[in-house]
């Protein structure tokens, strides 16, 4: 067979590219501009917007790791909340938290909730996700019919304090703990659906909880929480709904969304909270360790 080169032709585009000049190798440099360019936005937004740890103050961090082991304790914790006693329950509705409202991990929490740190959202959703998957176990052992819907209903924040903060981050956290929820049902064997629904409103403001007591506390809450007009729970003849809230203290807010909810003729089977404040017989020092 005759391999003769024709000379007359031109190379090809292809064979005349020296190495390195192809669309792959243009390809791999903008991705590089790319990433340089990021870094030094991110750089840029730390001179003028330092990030920092909010727990220690560590700088370039969004959460440490020391403050983020401090978080992640997956606990029941309704023992510590009086207002969640009702006379029609044998026991109060079981909660799940993820650390005790305390040290860092209160700072952390405010930061999120308060101090426009929404950046934490993304490092405290893990955490939700297994509280949610704990909680699964109040939904697989409630008594009566399996549902074929679990709702996860975020506590209701007041119109001014989401105009305050610009978002409602309990919303965030419900979302996570639903994901959670997902996958603890699915474990056990019984994937219903898994829904967050924002089913509760504020009827009336309720006065700053800062410094009341278990007593003033439900009695500031009661009344507080309706049911939306619009509110979907399902076509359940009971809904079955797990409540998220960011902080147990009494449990008064809590015990006003289960009224709320059990008045539609919804079971209210368990709750989460991202923290909960611990009773004084178990202290906590300000490192976050037990007193």
């Amino acid at each position: 067979m005759d391999r003769t080169v024709d000379v007359s032709r031109p190379p090809s585009r292809a064979a005349a590219r020296p190495p390195g000049r192809g669309r792959g190798a243009r390809r791999l440099r903008a991705l590089r501009a790319v990433r340089a360019l990021a870094r030094a936005a991110r750089a840029l937004g730390h001179l003028v917007v330092p990030v920092e740890c909010p727990g220690c103050a560590t700088p370039d961090v969004r959460l440490c790791p020391w403050c983020r082991a401090c978080l992640g304790g997956i606990a029941r914790c309704e023992d510590g909340a009086p207002r969640l006693d009702r006379s029609d329950r044998p026991h109060p509705v079981p909660v799940w938290c993820t650390a005790p409202y305390a040290g860092c991990v209160r700072e952390v929490v405010l930061a999120w909730k308060d101090r426009g740190r929404a950046d934490l959202t993304r490092e405290l959703a893990p955490f939700l996700r297994d509280a949610g998957r704990a909680a699964a176990a109040a939904v697989t052992g409630a008594p009566g019919r399996r549902s074929r819907e679990v709702l996860v209903v975020p506590a209701p924040s007041s119109g001014r304090a989401t105009r305050a903060r610009g978002r409602t981050p309990v919303d965030e956290l419900a979302r996570a703990v639903a994901q959670g929820l997902r996958d603890g049902l699915r474990d056990a064997g019984a994937p219903p659906r898994v829904r967050v629904v924002r089913a509760l409103r504020q009827r009336r403001a309720a006065g700053d909880q800062v410094g009341l007591g278990g007593r003033a506390r439900g009695g500031n809450k009661a009344g507080t929480v309706a049911l939306r007009r619009r509110a979907r729970l399902g076509d359940e003849p009971r809904p079955v709904c797990l409540l998220v809230d960011d902080v147990l203290t009494t449990g008064a807010t809590l015990s006003a969304c289960e009224a709320a909810l059990s008045g539609a003729g919804a079971r209210v089977v368990g709750a989460v909270v991202l923290a909960a404040t611990p009773p004084p017989s178990r202290a906590v020092r300000s490192d976050g360790g037990p007193g």
